[in-house]
């Protein structure tokens, strides 16, 4: 299921918010059979629609997030039940017709915008969250957005889950892909608390069904589940509905089957500017102390897992950049903790900075409209590359990460995000899930942002070039190994794929899933004999 695009379109988001405050409320998910895990139709009060061109809102519904791309499909098929998804792809299947889909949030390559798409699904009306009192489990569809996810969670119940810190982030292929955020370094990935999918999938004779999966041992689609829980979107079917239920969280009171979310949020945000006080050795010394403070405070059991930060360095066109710390404000001794990571980060730099401490109610900054969306509604061109690390770079690294961001081709939408993971994401085995890296302490994030199309060119060379030169050492991309870790799907990279970009030898699918790949290719096998849902870094069957 592929995760994407800003869509607004009509929603039951209102009607079901109001509903989920009272706590006791509970959400009657699709009936399944025991025997078969298939879905029986359910009630909906929206589509299906079908949108084509000359459709006075075909081109409205064409766009995604990334203004880089954009298809031509068919049709359009605006959806709003799991039935209606199974209608749709069998309409695809039997007119021989490409089909993608899109939920409602981002996608970084033109997975969903490809021109070959013929038919593009688009589940943003299904955008329902609840708790479904049948399997003890907390149900959320692939429309709604983290954003709306985390109101309601906390709003009915209290709970929330470690996903990712962008509110327009579509839980649809977040979700699948193994999605990360603030909360990760203390509760894990979202899909270490995932129960369940519900997946419309088509077998060998092109009939599609929807089959719901669980984590239960006995569970025998106990592998369409494994999958989704950290493959990412469009390789398997279409996921129409996720359920979450912290492992070992058990009885009726819903508040107890996921974390609580925090009552209150402590940050502190850290402004440098790119003056002469910047030199590459302060520089340098900067992202070496981040990175070092991380190989040592990133164990499940640190005491510091609940502190979660991102050094944000951009290219010096832009006149600074900035570091963000937060921490849940009740951890004893928080405001000490984020003190000491200030100052072990700062340390022997010579740069002070500009400190600016905030503490506010949790949910205000967590679904705050616009926070970390790439650009805006006229500057949504961007191109991201990514790479796990297992410690910190490389002083060669690093050297080529100032050179990069000080050179005379970069612009100021351009620059690198150094994210801090670890903590309870390691208490988890490689191969429990498909997210395959599990001892790794950061996520590097490279990416530029611009508005004119004109300066598409540039941009893409230019952090194609950053990049490279900072993998140069392994072939141009971050190669499994003492430093690097592969990257994550979540932030999908063609270039991955492109030998013109990627000189290591090592297959993009290693880069992404390690050891795991031959088992989603056995799974791809089972549940999309046809390679109906496939895209430029989709799973391929077997050979």
């Amino acid at each position: 299921m592929l995760n994407r695009s800003n869509l607004d379109l009509p929603s039951r988001r209102g009607l079901l918010a109001a509903g989920a405050v009272a706590a006791a409320a509970s959400f009657v998910g699709p009936s399944a059979s025991a025997d078969t895990g298939e879905v029986t139709e359910e009630g909906t009060g929206f589509g299906p629609v079908t949108v084509r061109p000359g459709d006075t809102r075909y081109d409205s519904l064409l766009r995604g997030n990334n203004f880089r791309f954009v298809g031509r499909p068919d049709e359009i098929r605006v959806v709003g039940s799991t039935q209606q998804v199974v209608r749709a792809v069998t309409d695809a299947v039997r007119s021989g017709r490409t089909v993608a889909v899109r939920s409602g949030g981002h996608c970084f390559e033109n997975f969903t915008a490809d021109l070959a798409v013929r038919m593009l699904l688009d589940l943003s009306p299904m955008d329902a969250v609840g708790y479904d009192a049948a399997r003890g489990a907390f149900s959320v569809q692939p429309g709604a957005t983290l954003g709306h996810v985390y109101r309601t969670l906390f709003k009915g119940w209290g709970v929330t889950i470690p996903a990712g810190g962008c509110p327009e982030v579509g839980a649809g292929g977040h979700f699948a892909g193994g999605g990360y955020g603030p909360l990760s370094r203390r509760y894990g990935s979202v899909v270490d608390h995932l129960y369940g999918v519900e997946v419309v999938v088509v077998d060998r004779e092109g009939t599609a069904r929807a089959v719901v999966a669980t984590r239960e041992p006995d569970d025998p689609h106990r592998d369409l589940f494994w999958a989704h829980t950290g493959a990412g979107g469009g390789n398997f079917g279409v996921v129409t509905r996720y359920w979450l239920r912290s492992p070992g969280a058990s009885g009726s009171d819903p508040s107890k089957l996921l974390p609580s979310a925090p009552r209150e949020q402590l940050a502190v945000l850290v402004n440098w500017a790119w003056d002469e006080q910047m030199t590459q050795r302060a520089f340098t010394r900067l992202l070496h102390n981040f990175g070092t403070w991380h190989e040592r405070h990133s164990a499940p059991d640190s005491p510091y897992a609940g502190l979660y930060a991102i050094l944000i360095p951009t290219h010096h066109s832009a006149g600074g950049f900035l570091m963000t710390v937060q921490i849940d404000a009740d951890i004893p001794n928080a405001a000490g903790m984020v003190t000491d990571f200030v100052k072990a980060v700062t340390a022997d730099t010579g740069l002070a900075g500009k400190v600016t401490p905030l503490t506010m109610p949790w949910l205000h900054p967590t679904t705050w409209p616009g926070t970390g969306e790439p650009g805006n509604v006229g500057t949504r061109r961007y191109k991201i590359k990514a790479g796990y690390l297992r410690r910190s770079f490389t002083g060669a690294q690093l050297a080529a990460i100032y050179r990069n961001l000080t050179n005379s081709t970069g612009t100021p939408g351009g620059g690198m995000l150094l994210v801090g993971y670890g903590g309870q994401v390691g208490a988890v085995p490689s191969n429990a899930t498909a997210v395959a890296q599990r001892d790794v302490i950061m996520k590097a994030v490279y990416q530029t942002i611009w508005s004119a199309e004109s300066a598409d060119a540039t941009n893409l060379a230019w952090v194609r070039n950053f990049y490279r030169d900072v993998y140069a050492d392994t072939g141009g991309v971050p190669v499994p190994g003492a430093v690097s870790d592969g990257s994550y799907i979540n932030y999908p990279d063609t270039d991955l794929a492109d030998p013109t970009w990627n000189t290591s030898g090592v297959p993009w699918h290693t880069l992404y899933y390690k050891d795991n790949y031959p088992r989603l290719q056995q799974i791809k096998a089972r549940w999309d004999p046809r390679d109906v849902f496939h895209h430029a870094l989709s799973i391929r069957p077997p050979a």
